[in-house]
């Protein structure tokens, strides 16, 4: 199949090195492409202490491992340190998805990826958790701009990627790598919620394990 050609994507104030956090492979992989064919120099960070449990988290970590090694692109493996994560949410166990809880979820990710960016030069950041059309866009890039500002001279980037068919291309992408297709968010909480769904659909619970994107529901 012949992939159109990409637009180069401008960087904010010229720069040509990005740390990008990820979320996770299926997310980060248009994100990646896209950078690549631009010529920019980008390194990826993972953190992400929401993801439950741990058997979950280390499969989408290897997942993003893998493809990043594919190209040789430099890979951050940051603390998985959940008790932090569930001291930040305290109390808003029963918020919707999109809700408060995601709000601090995503601060507490940014806040981690912009210390990171400030203490080894990057002068720009951004994010894959933008670009799943679950996640509400303006609250993911309002917690990047929040922690990009923390630090003096350090821009958060936020390119909407889902646009020219960028939300198309995850999918794509996904599905050639064989990425595992996960069926939840990542926290215990949409794990919980995303299982009473499925019960209520008749559906049995989520078995997390790789799957490929052609499979199943």
């Amino acid at each position: 199949m012949n992939t159109p050609e990409r637009k180069p994507l401008p960087l904010p104030g010229g720069h040509r090195k990005v740390l990008l956090h990820s979320c996770c492979a299926s997310c980060s992989g248009e994100l990646m492409e896209a950078m690549r064919a631009s010529g920019i120099d980008f390194t990826v960070f993972f953190y992400n202490p929401n993801i439950h449990p741990q058997d979950e988290y280390e499969l989408r970590k290897q997942e993003n491992i893998r493809f990043a090694d594919k190209f040789g692109i430099a890979f951050v493996d940051a603390d998985y340190d959940p008790d932090n994560w569930f001291a930040r949410v305290k109390g808003m166990e029963h918020e919707p998805e999109r809700g408060p809880r995601c709000t601090v979820c995503f601060d507490m990710r940014l806040e981690r990826t912009a210390l990171y960016a400030h203490e080894h030069g990057f002068a720009v950041m951004t994010s894959s958790l933008g670009i799943s059309r679950w996640k509400n866009l303006q609250q993911v890039n309002g917690s990047g701009l929040r922690a990009a500002a923390r630090y003096p001279g350090l821009t958060y980037w936020d390119h909407n990627w889902r646009k020219d068919g960028g939300s198309a291309r995850t999918i794509e992408i996904s599905k050639r790598e064989h990425f595992y297709r996960q069926q939840y968010c990542g926290c215990v909480y949409s794990l919980r919620d995303a299982n009473a769904h499925r019960a209520a659909h008749g559906r049995g619970p989520i078995e997390p394990g790789i799957r490929s994107w052609d499979d199943g529901d």
